[in-house]
């Protein structure tokens, strides 16, 4: 039994090292998926937008944040270009490096905007589509703009 155990540790350490290292490669590229979703949220060329849009989410995105929740990139597009022609200048930011495993990341943000650094400040929970794009998003204020009622908008 001691040999059994013993043989099934080190084919289990093994599997777990092979895990690891397959599992990298993933992680960068969600990485990269993330860098582009910051840059779509920052971007004001529609074009450019667009092109964010179609290589960050998946078909039919889901996005839920104390504002509501949209669906599909279109609806994305069009709540960026709302909160942009309400904000006016604005930077949307990575507070540290996010976190990714098994899928999934969390993206602390700040929001740089009139003048105020920062304007608020929340977390994302981003869920990966098996092709790599953001499949759902789930935001959450961890302080809110000035003046915020997150009750308005249930």
């Amino acid at each position: 039994m001691t040999e059994t155990t013993e043989t099934a540790g080190a084919a289990g350490a093994a599997g777990a090292a092979g895990a690891a290292g397959a599992a990298e490669a993933p992680d960068a590229g969600q990485r990269e998926t993330i860098d582009a979703y910051l840059r779509f949220w920052n971007t004001a060329d529609a074009e450019e937008q667009r092109r964010l849009a179609s290589e960050v989410f998946s078909d039919d995105v889901q996005y839920h944040a104390v504002i509501g929740a949209l669906s599909g990139s279109p609806a994305l597009i069009g709540f960026r270009d709302q909160f942009a022609e309400h904000m006016g200048a604005y930077a949307f930011r990575a507070r540290r490096d996010p976190e990714v495993h098994h899928g999934r990341a969390r993206l602390l943000w700040q929001l740089d905007a009139g003048g105020r650094e920062p304007f608020a400040t929340g977390t994302e929970v981003i869920v990966f589509a098996p092709d790599g794009r953001i499949a759902t998003i789930s935001g959450f204020l961890d302080q809110a703009p000035e003046g915020f009622d997150p009750n308005a908008h249930h």
